[in-house]
């Protein structure tokens, strides 16, 4: 992170404060990714997002089968059909590698666990547990772990501080009460996971779901290294060159090879959630800067998510500090920003939307798009004739005034390079390939 980052130039006058900036839904460049779920999936609730600014659709595949998804797909297409003029793109969402706590004993739904008390962690996931010791999923914690390391259990209720490490199992010590159920997520905070990002359900989830619906773009779960990136894009194959895979950064061996990551994809999400329990708190809102920064520099779309808008699971109104977590994220550079529990399972995931909608376009009224263009143009000079041409393109449009500027693509290059230099302008894209028609760059 020793790099310099770019000057947005962050453009803030009273005058904003009190002036009516128009219809948001019109101007707004940031796009709006929404996960569908049992709140919103009928064509009526489809037809809500959709009119409310929804430009990109998740299917989240940690949750559900193929068949509830395809209906939710199928209702999206009824809904798309009633709204011919606005573009909806669809995002496969892998489960991926994750790491689990086993069943308890016969009989018990949940164990307490209390602070001081030791707890041992076996890889022998048939092992029925108790409070004293619970069956991992990950047959290499012994090897992945060292003592003094510390893992944390069910969303970070539970923390234990590992003791000693045996063939098969890990000892710890519980650091806090906690009381929790089976089946439970476990995080290694710090540590290198040895699990494939692209394993048999994922695959399945690709091949018998996301190639056959046409899917714009798939966020792959726990991406540490590049290699994992390579290898999920040799799964997909000529069938599904034309879809975007963003990897999601959702520990700190992945925030680590970041560089590296960025060069082979298509785009990044900054999951939050996760990198929350992987890297301490206070250090999420720089690895997300960072992420924004090498992304808009590679001119490559970001996604920011979760807990966007959490509240509004079940209130009609944000916090004040939600809002501002919005609007800090588009002026930091973010191409895209998500609703994850807030529309599929929140009461009011419409009007979230709306929220999202006139934050977004409150925040991009602030941005000085020409300090933006210069700065980046400085550090990082056109390195080929298209990126050349798109550069001078902009410049003359700035100079120009332009109220809006129009190029043709064949494969979306030309699009993602306007979006890179950020052009104030509104941009117009002619093509006749249909997965070009599905781009959600920020231009």
């Amino acid at each position: 992170m020793d790099r310099c980052w770019i000057d947005r130039g962050i453009d803030i006058k009273c005058a904003n404060i009190f002036a009516d900036q128009g219809a948001a839904n019109e101007k707004r460049k940031t796009k709006i990714v929404c996960t569908l779920g049992p709140a919103c999936w009928s064509v009526e609730n489809l037809l809500k997002l959709i009119d409310a600014g929804m430009d990109v659709a998740r299917f989240n595949f940690s949750h559900g089968d193929h068949a509830s998804h395809q209906a939710c797909l199928d209702r999206l297409h009824e809904a798309m059909k009633q709204r011919p003029h606005k573009r909806v793109c669809l995002m496969l969402d892998t489960k991926g590698p994750e790491i689990r706590t086993g069943d308890y004993e016969d009989g018990i739904s949940s164990c307490e666990f209390k602070k001081g008390e030791k707890l041992r962690i076996v890889t022998d996931y048939g092992f029925k547990g108790n409070s004293a010791c619970i069956a991992t999923t990950y047959k290499k914690l012994p090897t992945t772990v060292k003592k003094g390391a510390v893992i944390l259990i069910a969303d970070g209720s539970l923390s234990v501080e590992v003791t000693a490490c045996g063939p098969d199992y890990v000892d710890t010590l519980i650091l806090n009460n906690a009381k929790f159920g089976s089946r439970k997520n476990m995080n290694l905070p710090g540590a290198k996971v040895e699990l494939p990002v692209c394993g048999e359900r994922e695959i399945n989830d690709i091949t018998k779901f996301g190639l056959p619906n046409l899917m714009t773009s798939i966020a792959v779960s726990f991406v540490q290294s590049p290699q994992d990136v390579l290898d999920f894009r040799k799964q997909l194959g000529e069938k599904g060159k034309h879809i975007m895979i963003i990897p999601k950064i959702e520990n700190a061996e992945g925030v680590r090879n970041l560089e590296k990551i960025v060069e082979v994809s298509d785009g990044i999400m900054v999951a939050r959630g996760d990198l929350g329990m992987e890297i301490p708190l206070s250090k999420v809102f720089l690895a997300q800067k960072h992420m924004i920064d090498l992304c808009n520099k590679a001119g490559k779309p970001v996604i920011v998510a979760t807990q966007m808008l959490e509240s509004m699971i079940s209130n009609p109104r944000p916090t004040r500090a939600e809002v501002g977590d919005v609007a800090n994220a588009v002026l930091d550079g973010a191409d895209a920003v998500m609703l994850s529990g807030e529309s599929a399972n929140g009461l009011f995931f419409d009007r979230a939307v709306q929220y999202l909608e006139q934050t977004s376009y409150e925040a991009e009224c602030c941005f000085n798009y020409a300090v933006y263009y210069n700065t980046i143009a400085l550090q990082l000079p056109p390195t080929n004739p298209l990126e050349n041409l798109v550069y001078n393109a902009v410049r003359v449009a700035y100079g120009a005034q332009c109220e809006a500027m129009i190029t043709v693509t064949n494969c979306g290059t030309t699009a993602q390079l306007m979006a890179k230099f950020r052009s104030s302008q509104r941009v117009i894209v002619g093509t006749t390939c249909d997965c070009c028609e599905r781009l959600w760059v920020r231009a």
